[in-house]
């Protein structure tokens, strides 16, 4: 559970202007969070919270990139916790993979440790074991001790994210909290997003849940909302304070005239079409 009488603090969210960012942005001010957002760019939208509407004036920008040492560690200071979100979330080529989310990633938690910044709430995703099938979990729900089976580069690449974590833990002391996010949109867009969604509400939830779970270790998580026919197990995640609200079954109706090929990628398999997708031409 959260501790009722934990306090939020500053947080530093590290691709900030991006979709799952501009979430976080508001919900996490509007609970009492201080934030500090860093990314290469500024958003043009107002910050909002997804159930109170705009947040004026919430945020606090630095410009960087994260494979900048200094930058990332200057933007660390009086910092509790730090939401990493930045880098590239679809397939692409291994050098860019590389240099956003390997090396960044690095440069993330090593300026964390460097800064003294107790806490790391790094943003995995459930494309690390999208080669599992829908078949082998009709009767179960995926637990994170599954090995991974990751369905993409990009899915590698969060891997690593995870590993890197459970060193820095073990090695530094470092909290850590990774998350492999479902689908975090307003809506789901197909009928796969049925079973991973993470509604906007559900993910701060989620986030403010690791940033503020007492005597933290180093845990892996499932993000998706309460959604009847997910795959995933979100014990982990309750035990640490996530009680999601939100459930996709109210969208199931849009997507009952589409075919169900128990072939087709979308249907097979937890990773859908990520697990044929290749990098840009």
């Amino acid at each position: 559970m959260v501790d009722e009488q934990a306090r939020p603090g500053r947080v530093l969210i590290t691709g900030a202007a991006g979709g799952v960012g501009t979430i976080l942005r508001g919900g996490l001010a509007a609970l009492g969070w201080s934030v500090r957002g860093f990314d290469l760019v500024t958003p043009a939208e107002p910050d909002s919270d997804p159930d109170t509407g705009p947040v004026s004036d919430a945020v606090e920008w630095i410009i960087g990139d994260i494979t900048d040492p200094a930058a990332i560690e200057a933007a660390m200071a009086d910092v509790d916790v730090v939401i990493h979100l930045a880098g590239i979330p679809v397939e692409d080529h291994f050098a860019a993979i590389l240099h956003a989310n390997i090396d960044g990633t690095h440069q993330v938690f090593d300026a964390a440790v460097r800064a003294g910044v107790p806490r790391v709430v790094y943003a995995s995703t459930n494309h690390v074991v999208g080669y599992y099938e829908r078949a082998d979990f009709t009767d179960t729900k995926l637990g994170v001790g599954a090995r991974p089976r990751p369905d993409t580069l990009y899915g590698v690449s969060k891997v690593f994210g995870e590993a890197l974590g459970s060193y820095y833990h073990d090695r530094h002391g470092l909290q850590v909290a990774c998350a492999r996010l479902g689908a975090c949109y307003a809506e789901p867009h197909t009928r796969r997003m049925l079973d991973t969604w993470l509604s906007p509400a559900d993910a701060v939830r989620l986030f403010h849940a690791l940033a503020t779970a007492p005597d933290l270790g180093f845990e892996l998580v499932f993000g998706a909302s309460a959604n009847r026919t997910g795959w995933c197990d979100l014990g982990p995640a309750r035990r640490l304070g996530y009680h999601p609200q939100d459930d996709s079954e109210r969208f199931r109706d849009r997507f009952a005239d589409q075919p169900l090929d128990p072939d087709d990628p979308e249907v097979r398999y937890l990773g859908g079409d990520f697990t044929t997708a290749l990098p840009p031409a």
